[in-house]
């Protein structure tokens, strides 16, 4: 199949399941670039709210500033320093439960509400994607009221968990845009089989060209459908 047929395919699909609901999750965020703001011009330009998973340990003053004047972009909290703390062949992974990782993620609250203030969201989002099971039932008490990996959702968490399932990053291959017939295809089978909010995964640190235009026309084919981070915490309840 062509892209242009890929695309036809997804208006097609999403006609046909409306309403179709999307989300928005960008990670690793710490100060304001020429990245960072293509991906605010871009998606203000199509009004899709963004939720911008910062890493608390090297945010700095200017990123809150910035934050300040783009209203649609919402900061939530990328762990604390992005560090692996896992064992000798163990996948990559910051938070393990430990006394130490509780203390440095009420360090990354504590930071976050210093630099974004009232804007700050509440939503733990584990560096690459990976958090104990163990500390799941900690996060309420830590002061978090949603939880954001990918996939599957996990079992006894303490809050709302509001997924992303779709990257758009060929993280394997030549680290840039996966395919976009391969990207429509997986959106189409997710419209299928749930009609849960399709979360969008992005990176804009090691965005290449395909992958800003990936997102341009994604947001082209979808507009008026994305909804902000807040929103699905309710709609997880």
């Amino acid at each position: 199949m062509t892209e242009s047929a890929s695309w036809g395919l997804l208006r097609e699909v999403m006609a046909q399941h409306a309403p179709i609901r999307f989300w928005l999750r960008d990670d690793d965020a710490v100060e304001p670039g020429v990245a960072l703001d293509r991906l605010l011009h871009l998606t203000a330009k199509f009004y899709v709210p963004v939720a911008l998973a910062v890493i608390p340990a090297f945010a700095d003053e200017a990123l809150g500033q910035r934050l300040k004047e783009m209203p649609h972009a919402t900061p939530v909290i990328h762990g604390w320093s992005h560090q692996n703390h896992a064992l000798g062949g163990e996948k990559k992974c910051e938070l393990k439960n430990s006394p130490t990782i509780q203390r440095d993620l009420a360090q990354s609250l504590a930071r976050m509400e210093q630099l974004f203030g009232k804007t700050l969201l509440p939503m733990l989002v584990p560096p690459w994607n990976r958090i104990d099971d163990l500390l799941l039932p900690h996060l309420a008490s830590l002061g978090f009221t949603a939880l954001s990996a990918f996939g599957v959702k996990p079992r006894g968490a303490s809050v709302p968990i509001v997924n992303t399932h779709i990257d758009i990053m060929d993280w394997r291959g030549p680290r840039g845009s996966r395919s976009h017939a391969a990207l429509i295809a997986e959106i189409v089978d997710r419209i299928k089989i749930s009609a849960e909010p399709i979360g969008l995964l992005t990176h804009h640190l090691v965005h290449d060209e395909g992958a800003w235009e990936f997102l341009e026309q994604i947001f082209q084919a979808t507009g008026g459908q994305w909804m902000r981070a807040g929103d699905l915490i309710a709609h997880d309840r």
